[in-house]
């Protein structure tokens, strides 16, 4: 929210999130309940231009400018190899905890989790699965298909149970800028509502 409140481009977005992390860092209960729940958090930032995925362990991160086709986060890191910015200690903090070998290429994914990065689209994780939803329609995606993804129960995309999916949003931005903008929001807690 920060991010879209103090910028005006994608990458200017990316850039206030990453020195609140550092300034900050994160944390907090994930869960309303008594149980303590944590976890980094990932996002997808846009603008009429360009897009970033951003992914974060503690004040570690590394961004990915998105080139083209469709992506997607969902609780696991997805980015690997392919790194465009990145936090100054990123790879010397991994060969300090015995990660990285500094030797063989760097992969994010596979240095900061346990997700083995060569099944990861290929699992039926809810990453996989929403690739799998969004590569489906690649080229033709309308805000309604968009809908249908996020209300999308059997892929796990739309949570329930213990963990609930508590809101989703759907944004149009059309390149031109003589076009507005139009963000679609859920006003209740299950989007398939």
């Amino acid at each position: 929210r920060l991010g879209l409140e103090r910028a005006d481009t994608a990458e200017k977005a990316l850039t206030v999130i990453i020195d609140l992390l550092e300034k900050y860092g994160q944390g907090g209960n994930c869960m309303e309940s008594q149980m303590t729940f944590t976890y980094h958090n990932s996002f997808l930032i846009a603008d009429r231009k360009e897009a970033w995925v951003l992914e974060t362990s503690g004040k570690y991160w590394a961004a990915e400018k998105v080139e083209g086709g469709v992506r997607n986060i969902s609780n696991q890191f997805s980015i690997t190899t392919k790194i465009d910015r990145e936090h100054p200690q990123l790879k010397e903090y991994a060969k300090s905890n015995g990660w990285w070998d500094g030797e063989k290429e760097f992969d994010f994914a596979a240095t900061y989790s346990y997700v083995d990065t060569a099944r990861m689209t290929k699992t039926r994780s809810r990453y996989c699965e929403g690739y799998k939803l969004l590569t489906r329609h690649k080229g033709s995606i309308t805000s309604e298909i968009m809908m249908e993804i996020l209300r999308d129960k059997e892929s796990g995309i739309n949570m329930e149970g213990g963990f609930m999916t508590t809101g989703s949003m759907v944004s149009v931005l059309p390149q031109q800028p003589n076009l507005p903008c139009i963000h679609f929001f859920t006003g209740t807690p299950d989007p398939a509502r």
